[in-house]
């Protein structure tokens, strides 16, 4: 059986954050499909998630990871893209509703906000999270 691919992606800041999670993502077992950037030097973030964000859409119930500074600047980039439903998340508890409410397909992180075991626990509520579907369906849809 394949493993599940998740994306994830970062920007300068957000590099040492998205190669310890990348690897978090391999202990929970799943497989990582690394979009950059190769190393801490200075780079966009809009870039970085636009390329996130078409690979997400082009995948059955695709999902991703993106990692800035803040998570501000990444999550508004992933928005942009009609069928992206981005969340910006502090905690593990923020990313199971995410999923669980909104049937967000990418988390955001802020690498200079959150720290690396409230990381660890959102990534993983975020990917073995269900959506819950019912009265959410509905709001969902109004997104668009």
């Amino acid at each position: 059986m394949k493993k599940n691919t998740i994306a994830i992606a970062s920007d300068h800041a957000g590099f040492e954050l998205k190669e310890q999670l990348a690897q978090e993502l391999q202990q929970l077992g799943f497989e990582t499909h690394d979009l950059g950037p190769a190393s801490t030097e200075s780079v966009d973030y809009p870039d970085y998630a636009n390329v996130l964000c078409e690979w997400v859409l082009k995948q059955p119930d695709g999902k991703g990871v993106l990692i800035c500074g803040s998570g501000i600047g990444m999550s508004m980039a992933a928005n942009r893209h009609k069928g992206i439903r981005a969340a910006l998340v502090h905690s593990g508890l923020e990313a199971t509703l995410t999923r669980k409410h909104n049937n967000a397909n990418v988390l955001c992180l802020g690498a200079r906000i959150i720290g690396i075991e409230v990381a660890k626990d959102a990534v993983k509520q975020f990917v073995t999270t269900g959506f819950e579907g019912g009265r959410h369906v509905k709001r969902i849809e109004k997104l668009g």
